[in-house]
């Protein structure tokens, strides 16, 4: 006796639709379906590695649930996108993310990180800033050095002014930009000796 065998579920599915069969209004249906979403810039410089020609333009699409859904599911949910075809699981985030603009591929055409397309409440700026937090910390530093800020007080109240996602990976990262600020006073107070 044949079992059958499970369906895969996630509360993360990655999809693709291509620009000439998704429908004109296709970010508007996303919309409709209440569902966090996150869209790639279009991939329309893709070539084939092995014939050299074009891909057809096409988004990747990421749908991010509260609960575990399965394939058929999501596939349901995405029919009147015209049917992607491609539906997976996603495995990692910063993986999915590095394959919207082919961050981590030289070899292939990279894609803008501002024309990334998100909705439903997806918090676009907090996912940006996990994905890159090195940059962000770079940021940070040179905003540091920049402003001349020598107080903790300083940049925590520039960043809540400026740039909420910088306040968040700020306050997440607190004792090291204590200690960073900590040492230019004390090189300040060492240059006037």
């Amino acid at each position: 006796m044949k079992t059958k065998q499970k369906e895969a579920r996630s509360s993360k599915w990655a999809f693709l639709i291509y620009e000439e069969s998704a429908p004109e209004d296709y970010i508007e249906r996303l919309d409709g379906k209440h569902v966090p979403y996150i869209i790639s810039p279009l991939h329309n410089l893709d070539v084939n590695s092995e014939t050299g020609e074009l891909k057809k333009a096409h988004w990747h699409g990421c749908l991010f649930f509260e609960s575990l859904k399965s394939q058929s599911q999501v596939s349901e949910l995405l029919s009147d996108l015209n049917g992607p075809k491609y539906i997976e699981v996603v495995h990692s985030p910063k993986g999915m993310y590095d394959y919207f603009v082919h961050a981590e591929n030289p070899d292939k055409t990279p894609y803008e990180v501002e024309d990334i397309i998100s909705g439903c409440g997806f918090n676009l700026g907090k996912f940006l800033s996990e994905q890159d937090e090195d940059d962000f910390i770079a940021k940070i530093i040179d905003l540091i050095e920049e402003n001349d800020f020598m107080e903790f007080r300083q940049l925590v109240f520039y960043a809540r002014k400026e740039n909420m996602q910088l306040l968040k990976l700020i306050i997440s990262r607190a004792y090291f930009f204590v200690k960073y600020l900590d040492s230019r006073r004390n090189a300040e107070r060492d240059d006037e000796k």
